[in-house]
């Protein structure tokens, strides 16, 4: 059971400025000598596709950052997000993580959590949730690596809203925070023997104590806030990196 792990959520890397990856980096030098585990809730990359002989190089730095982190006996296990949902096999076998499909029940210290990125759970968005089954299927997938990983990459750029959310706030944000905290609450009064749920995609950092020792827990994000949880055995807290430990 690890007793110090780290959560984030929401980093986007490839769609961030180059400060803020490098800053992400330095936190990850920080994860491989301080903690026992990492748990990374979706969305670490801004575009994440696993074509059968091809690496998108903009993410070597982070993925040998992060085969440094499993090198330094820090678990990682990682979900997939709306912009990263396509991964597995190259992260499992060559950097080290544990790849989970999410929604998924893990432990955390010793607290039985749900664990998920947060698309399409909370209420309405029906039409995404449709959307969402679709892109992740076997045939989706087998489409999509017919296409060649620059037209690819130049399509999710055009898609991705990524940028508008470094310049300002996107609309509906509040209410998609609100919405996935009254939806954890709910699953922690339903499901008794969840301790904790870890949602991302809101990027709105949370903290919220539902019932006496029984919480959600929402990282934020690495575009503005530059937050991560810190779940011991004792509690749990929420930091922002700074290039000082947390």
């Amino acid at each position: 059971m690890s007793d110090l792990t780290y959560v984030i959520s929401d980093v986007h890397l490839g769609g961030v400025p180059a400060d803020s990856e490098a800053r992400f980096l330095d936190f990850l030098g920080h994860v491989a000598e301080r903690a026992d585990a990492l748990v990374i809730a979706g969305d670490l990359f801004d575009f994440w596709f696993e074509y059968r002989s091809v690496v998108l190089r903009e993410h070597f730095a982070a993925l040998r950052g992060l085969a440094d982190v499993v090198e330094a006996g820090v678990e990682v296990r990682m979900i997939g997000g709306n912009h990263d949902a396509w991964g597995g096999g190259f992260l499992e076998e060559e950097v080290g993580l544990r790849w989970l499909e999410g929604p998924a029940v893990t432990e955390i210290c010793g607290r039985t959590t749900y664990l998920a990125h947060g698309d399409g759970l909370a209420d309405g968005d029906w039409s995404y949730r449709v959307l969402k089954k679709i892109v992740r299927s076997r045939p989706a997938r087998r489409a999509f690596r017919a296409v060649h990983p620059d037209l690819a990459d130049r399509i999710v750029q055009r898609l991705t809203r990524t940028p508008e959310r470094e310049s300002q706030e996107p609309s509906g944000e509040l209410e998609r925070a609100r919405a996935l905290s009254n939806h954890a609450a709910e699953l922690l009064g339903a499901r008794r023997e969840l301790d904790l749920v870890v949602f991302g995609h809101a990027h709105r950092a949370e903290l919220r104590e539902v019932e006496p020792g029984r919480h959600y827990l929402n990282p934020g994000d690495w575009i503005h806030s530059f937050s991560y949880g810190i779940v011991t055995t004792e509690g749990i807290r929420l930091e922002e990196w700074n290039g000082r430990p947390g």
